[in-house]
């Protein structure tokens, strides 16, 4: 069974889609701005974590390039550049506070082990002169 089609109102169609596109490029979602906002707060608070440290240094760059990105689109009103923009730099501030952290703590961890190894051989130095 076939359903007829008509094609007379298929040009009315192709200038409402047309229309809604031109339209919805022309401004940019508070969704995105929001994004860009929450990126830009991770960033600096992975300026925080990572401070001088070389761990999460290039990710941190690379987190400042896209939040420049992300807010060079927000301007010239490219929302789904800004938006895809601004979820990298929150990616890349996420990794550079990772790669901080995890740093520390490995610092932290070698620290502990050269503390137990002091205490190791101290308490067998113990051990030796009481026998």
């Amino acid at each position: 069974m076939r359903i007829p089609c008509s094609r007379a109102g298929l040009p009315l169609i192709g200038v409402l889609a047309v229309g809604l596109f031109a339209g919805g490029c022309s401004s940019v979602s508070e969704v995105t701005k929001e994004r860009v906002a929450r990126s830009e707060s991770s960033l600096q608070q992975a300026q925080q974590a990572v401070g001088r440290s070389e761990a999460g240094a290039v990710e941190l760059q690379r987190a400042k390039d896209n939040l420049e990105q992300a807010k060079a689109a927000l301007s010239k009103k490219e929302g789904e550049k800004a938006e895809r923009y601004a979820q990298l730099a929150q990616l890349d501030a996420d990794l550079a506070m990772a790669k901080s952290q995890s740093a520390a703590a490995r610092k932290a961890a070698d620290e502990l082990q050269a503390s137990i190894q002091t205490l190791r051989q101290e308490a067998a130095r113990g051990q030796v002169n009481e026998q």
